[in-house]
C-alpha cells in the first residue's frame, strides 16, 4: 500500500514549521541578554554608590585645608598633605584605640564562634527537649536593640566589677554575637548526615571526639564566615562601648571617631583623615577573608 503526497505538500510542511522555533529562542536569547545588561547597569551604579563615601574620605584625608576650602570635597588634590593624619593620631592616641579595637574585635570573634559551636551541637545533633524554643529565643536575642540593655548591662558589669574594662565589653559582645551564630548554625547542624553520626558512634566516638574530628572539620568554613561577620561588627560597634567604656584608655576606634566629630566639626579634612583610618583596619581584614568567607557562604548555599 502505497501513499502518494502532493509535491507542493512535502515541500511547504517543513518551512512552515522550522522558522517559529528559531524565532522562539532568538527571543527568548535577546530577552536574556537584555536582562543581563540592566543587571549588570545595577550593580555597578550600586556599586558606585558604596565606593563613592570611601574616595571622598582618601581624596580629603590627604588633602590641604586650603584645596579644600577652594576646590571643594570632590576636587582632587594636586599635592598629598599628611598633617591631618599626623595629628588625628597623636590627637586621640589612635595607637590605644586601635590595638583596644583589635583586643575586643578578635576575642568576641573567636568566643562567640566557639560558644555558637557549641550551643548549635547541643541544639542540632544533641536533640536537646525544647529545641524549637530554644531557637525562638535565640532569634528573639539577637533582634533586641541594644538601647534596651544599657541599663541592665550597666547595672550588671558595676556589680560584678567589670564597668570601664575591656573584658566586660568583650564577654558581653560576645554572648550577643553568639545567639545569632547558634541560631545560624543550629539549622546547618539539624541537617547533618545522621550516617556519620551513626557510624561514629558505632566506632566508640564519644560526644567531644564526634565535634572535634567531624563535626567541627566540615562545619570550618561556616565558622569562618562567622568569625568574619562577629569582626566586622564588633569593630563597627559604638552604641555599648560608649556606654561601658567612659575613660579615654579603654576607648575604641569607633567611639575615638565620634568624640572627634564633636571636638573638631569645623576641620573637614580631619575628619576625613579619621575616618579613613578607622575604615582601613576593617576594609584590610575582609580583603585578607574575603576567599575564606566567599567559600563559606557558597558552601551554606550548597548545602
Amino acid at each position: 500500500m502505497s501513499v502518494n503526497l502532493a509535491p507542493d505538500t512535502v515541500a511547504s510542511g517543513p518551512a512552515d514549521l522550522g522558522p517559529a522555533p528559531l524565532r522562539t529562542r532568538g527571543g527568548a536569547r535577546s530577552r536574556r541578554r537584555v536582562s543581563g545588561w540592566v543587571v549588570l547597569v545595577v550593580v555597578a551604579v550600586i556599586a558606585v554608590l558604596m565606593v563613592f563615601p570611601f574616595w571622598i574620605a582618601l581624596i580629603n584625608g590627604f588633602k590641604p585645608s586650603d584645596q579644600y576650602l577652594a576646590g571643594g570635597p570632590v576636587s582632587i588634590p594636586t599635592e598629598l598633605d599628611f598633617s591631618s593624619l599626623v595629628d588625628f593620631w597623636h590627637q586621640v592616641d589612635f595607637n590605644r584605640k586601635l590595638l583596644n579595637s583589635v583586643v575586643i574585635a578578635g576575642s568576641v570573634a573567636l568566643i562567640a564562634a566557639a560558644l555558637s559551636m557549641l550551643s548549635s551541637f547541643a541544639i542540632g545533633i544533641g536533640r536537646i527537649k525544647g529545641r524549637v524554643w530554644l531557637l525562638a529565643v535565640f532569634m528573639v536575642a539577637f533582634t533586641i536593640p541594644q538601647e534596651a540593655l544599657v541599663y541592665p548591662l550597666f547595672v550588671l558589669t558595676r556589680d560584678l566589677g567589670l564597668y570601664d574594662t575591656l573584658l566586660g565589653v568583650i564577654i558581653i559582645l560576645a554572648v550577643l554575637q553568639s545567639a545569632f551564630g547558634t541560631y545560624m548554625l543550629s539549622s546547618v547542624l539539624g541537617a547533618f548526615p545522621k550516617e556519620v553520626l551513626e557510624a561514629a558512634r558505632l566506632d566508640g566516638a564519644s560526644r567531644r571526639q564526634v565535634l572535634g574530628r567531624i563535626v567541627f572539620p566540615l562545619t570550618r568554613p561556616m565558622l569562618s564566615v562567622l568569625v568574619t561577620f562577629f569582626f566586622i561588627w564588633t569593630w563597627n560597634d559604638f552604641f555599648l562601648p560608649l556606654i561601658l567604656l567612659p575613660s579615654a584608655k579603654n576607648q575604641t576606634v569607633s567611639v575615638s571617631l565620634g568624640a572627634l566629630s564633636g571636638q573638631y566639626t569645623s576641620d573637614p579634612t580631619s575628619l576625613a583623615a579619621a575616618s579613613l583610618a578607622g575604615i582601613l583596619p576593617a576594609l584590610v581584614f575582609f580583603l585578607i577573608f574575603q576567599r575564606t568567607l566567599m567559600r563559606g557562604v557558597n558552601l551554606g548555599a550548597v548545602k
